[in-house]
Order: C-alpha cells, then structure tokens, then sequence
C-alpha cells in the first residue's frame, strides 16, 4: 500500500509538472480571461494559479479554514463585471483525500474582503454540490443544498437580484439545479473562480477548465419559461434544500405524518414525492381532477382534504382516502377553499366567499352547516388551528394592509398577531405550537399573486421578534397550506424561477 501510494503522488506531481510547464510565465496571459488572484483571509499557506493557454485550464491551489459563517478563507482568481452575467466550468480535484468539505468554487463577491457579500456554486471534496450566500457584509453564509452529487460542470448565473446555478453530469446539457434566491450585489463586482482546503494546514488544487463566462442581455433572444422548485428550511439554519424541480407549474406541498413524504398539487391533481427527492407519484381523486392549491392531511393521516373546481367552476371541498380514492363532497355552498383541520380531526376550517365577501367558516368533516366565524369587511383568508385546537389563525385585511390574526375556535376574542409594513398571508402554527410561519409580500402588492418578490418569515407563537427564513421569487403557491414537518423543524415550500431559454 505504501509503495502504490508513493507511485500515486509521483503521478500527481509529474502531471502538475507538466500543467505548469504549458502555462505563460507573465503578462495578463497568464490568468487568460481573468485580471488578477489573491488570497482572502488568513491563510497559513499562500495559494496560486496557474493557467495554460493551451488547454484553456486553471489549476488554482488554496488553503484557508472554511468558507462559512461571517468570513472566508480562499484563494480566488477574478475580474471585475457589471450587470447580468454567468458563470461556467468543469471542475476536478487533484488527489484524493483531504477535508471532505474541500471547496472549488465558482464565486460572485461584492469585494474581496473577508466578510464580503457574496454567492457561489460549490462543489465539495465528498461530491456534496450547493449554491452559498451571505447576503451582507459580515453577515451569516447561507447555503442551497442541490441533492445532486459530484456533477462534472457546474454554472453561476447571475440575473438582477437573483442568482441561479446549472449542473451537468458527464455527457450532459446544462440544467437548472432550482433553488433560485435574492441577493442584491452592487455593480461592479467581482466574478472568478477559488479553492478553500477547509484545513487551516492544508493546500488542495483543482483544476477549473472549459471555463465560459458570458454577459447577459435582455436582447440576446431569450424566451423564458416557469420552473418550479420544491424546497426544505431547517428553521434553525435557514439552509435550504432541493426536493424536486420540474418545468411544470407545482403548488403548495404538505408533509406526511412520519416526515417522509410531501404533497403537492400539480395542474389539478395531487402528488406524492419522498422528502429525499426522486419521482412524483399520482394519489388519484377520482371525478375531483381541476383541484387548486388548498389540501392537507388529516391529523391521523387517513383522509386528504382537497379544494376543487370540476363540479361547475365553484370550488368546493372534498375529503379522500390520503392514498387516493373516490372523492366525497363536505361543502354544499362555493367557492369554499380548505385550510385547516382541526386537530381532533373533526373539523374542517375554510375561506368561503358568500355574497361578495370572503370569511372563515367551518364545518363538520362528515359534513353538515357550515359556521361563519368572521364578519368583518374586506378580505378574511387563510385560515389554520393552533395544535391545542384553541385558536384559529387566519390573515385579514381590515386593518388596511393584510396582516396576521387569530381568533378562539369558536370565532370569538379576535386579535391582530402582526403590525408591519408588509402583507403577510397564510400563517401556520408549528406542530409543536412554538411557531408561526407566514408568506410577506411588499406593501404595494394586492392579494397574493404568482411570481413575485416575496419572504418567508417566522415568528414566536406568542409574540416576538420576526425573521426572514427565506427570500424568493414566489407567491401565489408557494406556501398556501400547512406545511410544517411533523417533528417542527422544517417548513416545506415551493419557489419559482422565469427562467432565460435560448432559442
């Protein structure tokens, strides 16, 4: 083992021997398409690059501690950009080994400081491929974990205040990896490629080739089209993750009660998929098939209540077995639009519209009179049950923006939870009652259309400060429904992207 590991490492050195020895040793050639590189950090080794015109290829070498937290340590090769912009390579590592959380990177920073603003696409030591941020200077890093492993090219891609990365395996085209979030970095920029050994005491090299940049102009003839992403939060670390991203236009997903399957609507009919990721599976519904986003289970799993239009255009609500079956119609009166489930199971709660105005009524699963619980001008949505089934939380709009409320179950002693300059909708107590999540829309946005700037926050049940676990390009769709993880440390939720598609 000792003598084929000596052979391996002579290899190793020869063949980076010989990459150095095809490079320029001078001049602006030598870095090719980029204008400079450095180290960022304290780093106890110095890095380098080495380009070869040749071949078109960077073998960078770097050390540093991590790239994570509120600051880095790297060494970055790069030049200065403005505007849209993208960024692509295939990367390889030289040797085996080293730190698992080894990074070769593809990076956009707003500097070159330490603690910068920056977003990248990250292949790991282990194969682990991830999109970073830290929004502001000094801020905490943030990360999209991709659910692919190891891909052979990957791409940054920067669009107004949105970034995006693309993966291929070997032999692929380029496809969106989904995941898409905001972050707002100031023209002009930096954009280049680094390596972090994630070992103060260590140096790794990868070799970064076929590297493409581009600009992005708004007449290149691009066509743009819907993606749609099914994503994880921790609400711990606000690490998302990607679940499932498809071309199809996805809606509202909800966990199953072990944890390890979500629901979600797609182009009026439900689908399962498990939280790890793989193929959607179709839960039939029988005659029910024009459903929109308004389902959730029941709280021992048995039943599926769903939303749905076929009957005559109205929205009515229905229950059926969680594993597919023949629907059975609880609403006699629509439009009604289901969101909560009491959490004996034996009531439904639901925004019904009843000449002209949209309340929170509810009514018995079996079926029967439905109770109207608000009375209030203007718009009453949204409506979910605290897990001790006291209170009903809903979003109203009588206050002038729509902000969150909540009311005793029985509709009385009703009180506004949150007072800020945003319209927030659908809040949705945790499982364990410590939390309320909820979807924010900008002040100058009325209802709760699609493709939209928008926020998931989170606040304490009773009252507290509220935090940002998400910002994305959603809305309508993106988090209609209960969708917590039964064990209260995730929320589900979907994302979208106009993505730009060459003609």
């Amino acid at each position: 083992m000792k003598l084929f590991a000596g052979i391996l490492s002579i290899l190793t050195l020869t063949s980076i021997q010989l990459f150095i020895s095809g490079c320029h040793a001078g001049g602006k050639s030598r870095l090719g398409i980029f204008e400079g590189h450095g180290d960022i950090g304290k780093v106890r080794h110095s890095g380098s690059v080495a380009y070869n015109p040749k071949t078109g290829t960077y073998l960078i070498a770097g050390s540093g501690e991590n790239m994570w937290f509120d600051k880095d340590e790297l060494h970055y090769v790069w030049k200065k950009a403005s505007g849209d912009i993208s960024l692509a390579a295939d990367i390889d590592f030289i040797g085996t080994g080293g730190n698992p959380h080894r990074k070769a990177c593809l990076i956009i920073r707003q500097d070159l400081s330490p603690d910068g603003a920056y977003a990248d696409a990250v292949i790991h030591g282990d194969g682990l491929n991830s999109i970073q941020y830290r929004e502001t200077k000094g801020g905490i890093t943030r990360e999209i974990q991709s659910g692919v492993s190891a891909p052979s090219r990957i791409k940054i891609e920067k669009e107004g205040d949105y970034v995006s990365m693309y993966l291929a395996g070997e032999g692929e085209p380029l496809h969106a990896a989904g995941g898409t979030f905001k972050i707002r970095i100031r023209d002009p920029f930096y954009i280049g490629l680094g390596v972090c050994a994630h070992d103060p005491d260590a140096v790794e090299k990868a070799v970064f080739s076929n590297v493409e940049i581009r600009e992005l102009r708004p007449d290149d003839g691009a066509n743009r089209v819907l993606e749609s992403t099914l994503e994880t939060v921790p609400i711990a670390s606000g690490d998302r993750r990607v679940v499932y991203h498809t071309r199809d236009h996805i809606e509202a997903p909800n966990w199953s009660g072990d944890g390890g399957t979500l629901y979600f609507n797609q182009q009026g009919h439900i689908y399962t998929i498990p939280v790890g990721g793989g193929n959607p599976t179709l839960i039939p519904t029988g005659t029910a098939n024009q459903l929109n986003n308004d389902h959730g289970l029941s709280p021992d799993g048995k039943l599926l209540a769903i939303s749905d239009q076929s009957l005559d255009g109205k929205s009515y609500i229905y229950t059926v077995p969680s594993n597919g079956g023949i629907p059975r119609r609880i609403t006699e009166r629509g439009p009604s639009y289901w969101h909560g489930w009491s959490p004996d199971g034996k009531t439904l709660a639901y925004c019904g519209e009843r000449n002209g105005e949209y309340d929170i009524f509810t009514i018995p699963v079996d079926g029967g009179e439905e109770r109207r619980l608000t009375t209030a001008k203007g718009l009453d949505d949204g409506p979910d049950y605290s897990p001790d089934g006291r209170y009903i939380y809903f979003n109203s709009v009588r206050s002038g923006l729509m902000q969150i409320w909540r009311m005793r179950a029985d509709g009385s002693r009703e009180e506004q939870v949150t007072r800020d300059q945003y319209n927030n909708w659908f809040p949705h107590p945790s499982p364990d009652g410590q939390w309320i999540v909820f979807l924010s829309y900008e002040k100058e946005v009325e209802g709760h259309p699609a493709n939209q700037d928008v926020m998931l926050r989170i606040m304490p049940a009773d009252g507290g400060e509220i935090r940002v676990l998400a910002k994305l390009f959603g809305g309508q769709g993106t988090i209609n429904v209960p969708s917590w993880s039964p064990d209260s440390q995730k929320v589900a939720f979907v994302s979208y992207r106009m993505a730009r598609v060459m003609p």
